[in-house]
């Protein structure tokens, strides 16, 4: 690695162990098996609640299909991590309950201050999000003045609460474009494999990188996916620019939860080859429902190897804790007032800069 591509690795503080993942992996619960009967009173019992607490129910795409098609079916969105905050926003519900990780949570929060967001459960968190501390990042950034900070939407409210620039993966590489062509160097966290997905795209080493990763797309192998593209050589290949760079440079369509699935929809192939989180298989089969997916092949040693292209945080939201979190209205999501405000104004910027493309 080049001077010009160095990451935050170069600071010995400057990252969480990876034991810190691993600790996380080791208190997810492993569910039992829920019988037909269960779900069907679950469900029953929420929709019953919603209406209770004039809750609406935002699940994102990585969580599974029982609460993609509740959410639906009550009226609330099925989306990414900003969708769901700005549906919750402008929705007239007085409570939203977000199906997640927390720092979606959070983020609904930073958008609606004056609601109650309701998680099914706290514990569910994101391997950015844990690998990416507030103290260490802040200490990193003060050792960089002169840099602008963009950070992605997968980290805490603290974290957002230091930065220029909060982004999507949709939006990634046209905001940094833009602070770029101001002149400007850049601070990208915590996605190292979306970091150096963007330094290619823009042909540029002035940004200095985080060393974060996601459990879920780190897994995705270059040879293993090359195996099954001979497999189904008429399949194009989806890549979430979370995954490593060798397997985005075999993809025909690199792009957002979003953008992957309207890619699935207008693209002429009748198969795809899909490397994401495998929640996102409810929708491309609910807006494509003529073709077919095929997940990309994960591997992995140690905690790692836990994600099999399923995040484990997001498979704790379950019909059962989102019922008992409406029963006892708990699992509150809380923002530090003045966090909150320094977050929402990277937020927002992001939000204009959008709107004015």
């Amino acid at each position: 690695m080049s001077a010009n591509e160095s990451t935050a690795t170069d600071v010995s503080d400057a990252v969480a162990d990876r034991a810190t993942v691993r600790a996380w992996l080791d208190r997810v619960p492993q569910h039992l098996v829920v019988t037909p009967a269960d779900e069907a009173a679950d469900r029953a019992a929420i929709k019953q609640l919603l209406k209770q607490h004039n809750a609406v129910l935002v699940a994102h795409y990585y969580t599974s299909p029982a609460l993609q098609s509740l959410a639906e079916e009550t009226g609330g969105l099925v989306a990414d991590s900003l969708e769901m905050a700005r549906f919750g926003a402008q929705s007239a519900a007085s409570t939203l309950v977000v199906a997640g990780v927390r720092f979606m949570g959070e983020t609904a929060k930073i958008l609606s201050p004056e609601k109650t967001v309701l998680m099914p459960t706290l514990e569910a968190t994101c391997s950015l999000d844990i690998g990416c501390p507030a103290d260490q990042f802040s200490a990193f950034c003060q050792q960089h003045p002169d840099h602008e900070v963009v950070v992605y939407a997968n980290t805490s409210v603290a974290v957002k609460a230091l930065s220029d620039w909060v982004v999507t993966s949709a939006i990634a590489v046209d905001v940094v474009e833009h602070v770029l062509s101001q002149g400007k160097q850049v601070i990208w966290a915590p996605d190292k494999h979306l970091g150096r997905y963007i330094q290619r795209k823009l042909g540029c080493d002035d940004i200095l990188l985080w060393d974060g990763a996601c459990i879920v797309h780190e897994e995705f192998k270059v040879k293993a996916l090359q195996d099954m593209m001979h497999l189904y050589p008429e399949a194009a290949v989806l890549a979430h620019p979370e995954s490593p760079y060798g397997v985005l440079e075999l993809a025909d369509v690199v792009g957002s939860t979003t953008q992957i699935i309207k890619a699935a929809q207008a693209r002429s192939e009748s198969s795809f080859i899909v490397a994401t989180d495998h929640g996102i298989f409810y929708k491309l089969q609910q807006q494509a429902p003529d073709k077919i997916f095929y997940m990309a092949p994960t591997s992995g040693e140690g905690a790692t190897c836990r994600s099999c292209a399923n995040c484990p945080w997001m498979g704790m939201n379950t019909l059962s804790n989102l019922r008992a979190t409406l029963e006892q209205h708990n699992n509150r999501i809380e923002v530090d007032a003045e966090q909150g405000r320094l977050a929402l104004m990277p937020l927002q910027r992001m939000l204009e800069f959008r709107s004015q493309r």
